[in-house]
C-alpha cells in the first residue's frame, strides 16, 4: 500500500496474473489495510473458486451503457437506470432480490408529471405567482414493466460477464391489450377546428402518413422528394430498424409545400418566438419539439376529446386505411411494421369480406327474404 496525496492506495498481482491498483478511498491506515486485504481474499476467491467478483450496481450500469452505445433506445435506457440508481446505487449486484426490487417499484411516481410540477412551480415562483399543490401520478403497467426489463437484461449479462451467479426472478405480466382508439369523423372535425395553426400542418402530415410523431418533428427535407410523391425514413429513425418509404397523397404534399421556405433543413418548425421555463426567450424559427405536448393537449380539450394520445393519429390512420378496404398486408408495408403479426390489432375493422360467408347461414337456416318468427317465435328449418 502506499499514501498519495493523504489516500491510501493498493497495488498487487492477482492469482489470474492481473494487476490490480486503485484508490482504498481512505487516509485511515486500518481502513485502507481491511480493505486491501479484503480485495486480495476476493481475487484469489474469484480465480481459485470460481467464484463471481464483488461489482456494485453502478459498476454494471456504467459497462452496461458503454456495450450499449450504439442502441437506438440508448436514452430511454438510461432514464431507466437513474430510476434504479435511486434505489441501487452502490449496491453490490448479488445482493440485489427480489424483495428490493419489489420495494422499489412501490415507490415509482411519474417522473415525466413530477419533472412538468417542477418546471411549473419555477415559473410560478418566478413570476410571483401561487404555485398549485404537487399531487403524485400513478406510473402505467406498461412503465413499470418496461423498468423491469431494462433491470432483468442487465443482470442478466452481469451473468455472462461472470459478474452475477444467479438473477433473481423479476417477472413482467403482459398488461391487457386495450381497444384501438382512433378518432371518429365527427371528433375529427371538431379536432381539426380547435388545434392552433402552428400545429395543424404537424397534426394532419401526421394523420395523412401514418408516421410516428418523432420521424414527423425531425423530417428534413433531404428526405422528401415532391416530384416523386415519396418521404423516406432512414434505418437508424424507425422502431424497427428499416428504410421506410413513405407514399404522400395530395393531402400531405399541399401540406409539404405549404411548409417551403420556412427552414432550410427542417420541414415543421415554429414561426414564434416563445418563453422557456427558466423565463429565456427563444429564437423565433425553430425546430419543433417531439415532447412538447401543451398546445396539443389544450386542443384535446376545447374539442371534448379524451383518452387519446398523438400516437394515436397513427391508429387513426391506419384504421380507416383498413376500414376502407386496404389489406392488412398493404398497411404493414405502408407502416413500416416488421411483422404481419404487428397489424392484426386492426384486423376486426375488415371483416367486410367475411358477410358474404356469414350470409351462407341463411340459405341453411332458410329464411332470407322470410320472416324470422313464425307462429310462437320458431324458426323452422327447411327439410332438404
Amino acid at each position: 500500500m502506499k499514501l498519495r496525496a493523504g489516500t491510501w492506495h493498493c497495488d498487487f498481482v492477482a492469482p489470474n496474473g492481473v494487476r490490480i491498483r486503485r484508490s482504498l478511498e481512505t487516509a485511515d491506515k486500518r481502513q485502507a489495510q481491511e480493505l486491501h486485504d479484503s480485495l486480495k481474499a476476493e481475487a484469489w476467491r474469484v480465480n481459485k473458486m470460481n467464484e463471481a467478483p464483488r461489482k456494485t450496481f453502478d459498476e454494471a450500469c456504467v459497462r452496461w451503457l458503454r456495450e450499449k452505445a450504439d442502441k437506438k433506445s440508448l436514452d430511454d435506457d438510461k432514464s431507466r437506470i437513474g430510476f434504479w440508481l435511486m434505489h441501487f446505487r452502490g449496491v453490490y449486484i448479488g445482493d440485489i432480490n427480489e424483495v428490493m426490487i419489489a420495494d422499489a417499484i412501490d415507490t415509482m411516481v411519474d417522473r415525466r408529471h413530477q419533472l412538468n410540477w417542477e418546471m411549473k412551480r419555477d415559473s410560478c415562483m418566478r413570476q410571483g405567482k401561487p404555485v398549485p399543490e404537487y399531487t403524485p401520478k400513478p406510473v402505467a403497467r406498461a412503465t413499470i414493466n418496461t423498468h423491469l426489463a431494462l433491470l432483468r437484461a442487465l443482470l442478466n449479462l452481469a451473468v455472462t460477464w461472470k459478474w452475477l451467479d444467479r438473477v433473481p426472478k423479476i417477472s413482467t405480466p403482459r398488461p391487457k391489450n386495450k381497444r384501438v382508439r382512433w378518432l371518429t369523423d365527427e371528433e375529427s372535425k371538431r379536432l381539426f377546428e380547435e388545434i392552433a395553426p402552428h400545429l395543424f400542418p404537424l397534426v394532419i402530415f401526421a394523420l395523412t402518413t401514418g408516421l410516428r410523431r418523432s420521424n414527423v418533428t425531425n423530417l428534413e427535407w433531404s428526405q422528401v422528394d415532391l416530384d416523386r410523391g415519396m418521404a423516406w425514413m432512414h434505418p437508424e429513425e424507425t422502431k424497427a430498424s428499416n428504410a421506410i418509404g413513405v407514399p404522400l397523397n395530395d393531402t400531405a404534399l399541399s401540406i409539404l409545400r405549404a411548409q417551403q421556405g420556412k427552414h432550410k433543413r427542417w420541414v415543421f418548425v415554429h414561426e414564434k418566438a416563445a418563453y422557456r421555463s427558466d423565463g429565456t426567450k427563444t429564437p423565433a424559427v425553430r425546430k419543433m419539439r417531439a415532447d412538447s405536448n401543451t398546445g396539443w393537449r389544450a386542443a384535446l380539450r376545447r374539442a371534448g376529446i379524451e383518452n387519446f394520445r398523438f400516437h394515436d393519429l397513427r391508429h387513426t390512420w391506419a384504421s380507416w386505411l383498413v376500414q376502407n378496404g386496404v389489406s392488412l398486408l398493404a398497411l404493414k408495408e405502408m407502416g413500416g411494421w416488421e411483422t404481419l403479426e404487428m397489424v392484426q390489432r386492426y384486423a376486426h375493422l375488415s371483416a367486410g369480406h367475411l358477410t358474404e360467408h356469414a350470409r351462407k347461414l341463411d340459405s341453411i337456416l332458410g329464411v332470407h327474404g322470410t320472416k324470422m318468427a313464425q307462429g310462437e317465435n320458431v324458426v323452422y328449418l327447411k327439410a332438404k
